[in-house]
Order: structure tokens, then C-alpha cells, then sequence
């Protein structure tokens, strides 16, 4: 059978499509880069805000569309919330929560009755991650989340925490390495949450992973401020652990971080910050911010606004506020007009564009080992550029022959000129 896998929202989803990915390719069926040449389609669905679940209907409704001989798997938080709901959209034969995920693939193989063939399984070499244009793999090491954020429902869909042993997510990176991938990025609902239910944390899991594996290179997914332990960015005294964090702020307004029962206050994310640039070269800082907040006053969000110039991020993911049903921060009085949410969020997009560049401009001139991937595309000038990223998880391109070499190989560029949608860099 061919298996076509989609997904939509976070990292954790992609790292849940790449072990089912694997699982389908050991039992003897092959992962299909196209929906149009699929026998099964599997969606890992989305709801963190109203419009994500939106966006995961409409998913599935297409791939039917697209697609109505396929038989249809559809599991994640939407599926999980929605269950009633996705059962009964059109094309769906199966829909697999999210407590049962570890069983998607053994579940989709005996209730859609997919024939099975062991004997004609993938060999080790050729990864799905491959198939799917992939250099580098999500490695999931946690799932849930112990605390409740006003605004987010994934608690609710992910429930409580559970860690992966430190061996069984050291084995995956092995095998994974084995296979031909170079970097790893550790991914959870609550990644900074990692082992506290079986006696262990992040750092120690770090420590393990660079001393018994050889991955090149080892990325962090989103992590909360709070969750990092004192000497933490000792760590990335490792050049293999790369010099770049997602910590969420969702405000910089403390006041507005209490009503979203958020755990760090600006002064000591600030102080993370400080902490972090001051022990990691070339350290590349990204965050979430909610724009409109219920009762985000003008005052609170000029307050937010001038710490989050303050900081300096390299990259800001924004969000307008939207109720999400189930959360406590939907019961919350005092919404900000849609208006007012548009035009603070094109404020603060503005903002995180000087941002960005100002931070690009300030890594020209150096060079970088750069991880190259299997995208090229040839420009009007009939140049052929082949396109990677740097340790800080800046996308850069280079320009190379029709018949390069470089996918799926580290080596060192200088950044020479910052272009639209990327940087271009010098081999």
C-alpha cells in the first residue's frame, strides 16, 4: 500500500508523522510524496485556536475531494476534541485519538484491513524522511502538559505528561543517524517538562544524547522560559547543539502574562535572554506573542511592545487573539475589538521584520557549516541555488552547478547578501 501522511500545526505532530512513517514503511508499505498516488491518507490534525481546527476540516474535506478512493486516517488534538465531528466528515474510515497514537499505524493496518508484507519492508537506507525531501527529524521525547495556560487547549487534548526513556530516544537517533540524517530536533507538548515523571530533565536527556550518539547536529524544539535549570546554556558549549531557542513570550506585559497564568515575568525572561547571549556565539533567540488579549489594554499592549524592542527577537511568530471554546481565558470579559487586534499586529509585524534583518545584518561576513537540503531551484539568470540552514536556523542559499553534490552534507559558507526570502552565501 502506499501511505501519504499530512500534518498541520506544531513540531510535535511532524515528529509523530515521522515514527508512523517508519512503522508503516516495517510493515511492508511505502510512504507516497503524493496524495494523487495514495491508497491511504493519514491527517495528524491541528486545533490550538478555532482557525487551526477550521483549517484541519478543511483538510480533510479536500483530501477527499482529491482524493475519494483513499482511505482516510485522521488523528490529532482537532480529532481528539472533535471526535463525534471528524467521524462524521465525509471520507473518514478511521479516527485515531490522541491516547492511542502510539497504536495509529497497527490500528489503520487491522480495522482498514491493509494487507501487510514484512518481508518487502523498507531497507535501512532509504528513510521516510527522504522520500518526503527531509534532511533532518523530529524525535518526540515527551507528550502533555502539566500546566494550564488560559489560552490553550492543547493541554486539554494531550492530557498528562509522559516521557520517553533516555535509551529508547537515544535508539531513534541512532537508527535515524544510521539512515542518513544529520540533525535531530527534540519535540513535546511540554519539552521542558521532559522526565519529570520518570526521574530525569532536558539537561541530563542533552548530556546523554551528545555523549552516545553522533548526530551532527541536535535542535530544541519550543521550550518555556521557565523550565530551564541554572547552567543549562552551559550545554551548548557542544558545538553539535545548535545555538537556537524557541522560548514563547505570548506578551511583554506582565500584567496580561498573569491573566494568561503564564510562569515567567518579563524581568526574568529577560534575564534568560541576557544569560544566554552572554555564554552562546551567534545565539539566535525566536518567541510567540498573542496580540489582543482579552483586556489588553492600550497601556499593557505599548508595555509589551517596548520590551519585545527591547529584547530583540530573530524571528516572532504572531497571533491574533481568538476565543478558543474550553479554554478559561474564552470566559474572560473585556475583548479587544477585531480592529484593534489588526492593527497591533501589523505594528508588531512591522517591528519583527527590523528585528530580523537587524539580525541577519549582523551575521554577514561570518562563515557557518551548513546543513544543505534536497530544495534547489533555478533563477531567471538560468543559476541553479541549492538551499540550507545555519546552526542559528537561518535559511541560506548558495549558487551551484546543475549537478551538485551538496544535499544532505554539512559544509561551511560565508554569508554575503541578504535576499527576499533568504540569505545568499558563499561555499
Amino acid at each position: 500500500m502506499l501511505i501519504h501522511l499530512k500534518t498541520l500545526g506544531c513540531r510535535l505532530n511532524e515528529a509523530e508523522l515521522e515514527t508512523w512513517a517508519q512503522a508503516f514503511q516495517n510493515a511492508g508499505h511505502h510512504i507516497s510524496c503524493e496524495v494523487k498516488n495514495a491508497d491511504v491518507v493519514v491527517i495528524n490534525s491541528c486545533a490550538v485556536t478555532s482557525d487551526a481546527a477550521r483549517k484541519s476540516r478543511q483538510l480533510i474535506r479536500r483530501i477527499h475531494r482529491d482524493k475519494p478512493d483513499a482511505k482516510l486516517v485522521v488523528s490529532g488534538c482537532y480529532a481528539t476534541l472533535n471526535q463525534e465531528e471528524a467521524e462524521q466528515l465525509l471520507g473518514v474510515d478511521l479516527v485515531v485519538s490522541n491516547k492511542d497514537k502510539d497504536q495509529l499505524v497497527e490500528k489503520t493496518i487491522t480495522e482498514l484491513n491493509l494487507q501487510t508484507m514484512p518481508a518487502m519492508s523498507t531497507e535501512p537506507g532509504e528513510n521516510s524522511l527522504f522520500s518526503r525531501g527531509r534532511q533532518r527529524a523530529f524525535v518526540k521525547v515527551q507528550d502533555g502538559c502539566r500546566y494550564r495556560c488560559t489560552f490553550c487547549i492543547v493541554t486539554v487534548a494531550r492530557g498528562e505528561e509522559s516521557s520517553r526513556s533516555v535509551q529508547a530516544v537515544i535508539d531513534e537517533i541512532n537508527t535515524l543517524h544510521n539512515q542518513g540524517i544529520n540533525e535531530v530536533i527534540l519535540t513535546g507538548v511540554h519539552l521542558g517538562g521532559y522526565g519529570g515523571d520518570i526521574d530525569s530533565n532536558l539537561a541530563t536527556l542533552i548530556t546523554e544524547i551528545l555523549a552516545h550518539t553522533q548526530i551532527p547536529r541536535l535542535r530544541l524544539g519550543s521550550l518555556e522560559p521557565w523550565d530551564l535549570p541554572e547552567n543549562f546554556f552551559e550545554l551548548f558549549q557542544n558545538p553539535r547543539l545548535m545555538p537556537h531557542l524557541h522560548l514563547p513570550l505570548q506578551s511583554g506585559s506582565d500584567t496580561v502574562l498573569r491573566r494568561m497564568a503564564r510562569r515567567c515575568k518579563t524581568a526574568e525572561f529577560a534575564k534568560i535572554v541576557e544569560q544566554a547571549r552572554a555564554q552562546i556565539p551567534h545565539f539566535n533567540l525566536t518567541t510567540d506573542i498573542i496580540v489582543g488579549f482579552p483586556g489588553e489594554t492600550e497601556e499593557e499592549w505599548q508595555e509589551s511592545f517596548d520590551f519585545i524592542q527591547s529584547i530583540g527577537f530573530g524571528h516572532i511568530h504572531i497571533f491574533s487573539y481568538s476565543p478558543r471554546e474550553g479554554t478559561k481565558a474564552a470566559t474572560l470579559p473585556n475583548p479587544v475589538l477585531n480592529e484593534v487586534k489588526r492593527q497591533r499586529s501589523q505594528q508588531l509585524h512591522e517591528l519583527a521584520h527590523r528585528m530580523k534583518q537587524d539580525f541577519i545584518a549582523a551575521q554577514l561576513g561570518q562563515e557557518f557549516p551548513i546543513l544543505w537540503e534536497g530544495q534547489r531551484e533555478e533563477t531567471p539568470a538560468g543559476e541553479f541555488l541549492r538551499f540550507g540552514y545555519t546552526p542559528n536556523y537561518l535559511r541560506v542559499a548558495c549558487v551551484v552547478a546543475e549537478a551538485d553534490d551538496l544535499e544532505n552534507k554539512i559544509q561551511p559558507a560565508v554569508l554575503e547578501k541578504v535576499e527576499e526570502n533568504y540569505i545568499l552565501a558563499r561555499v
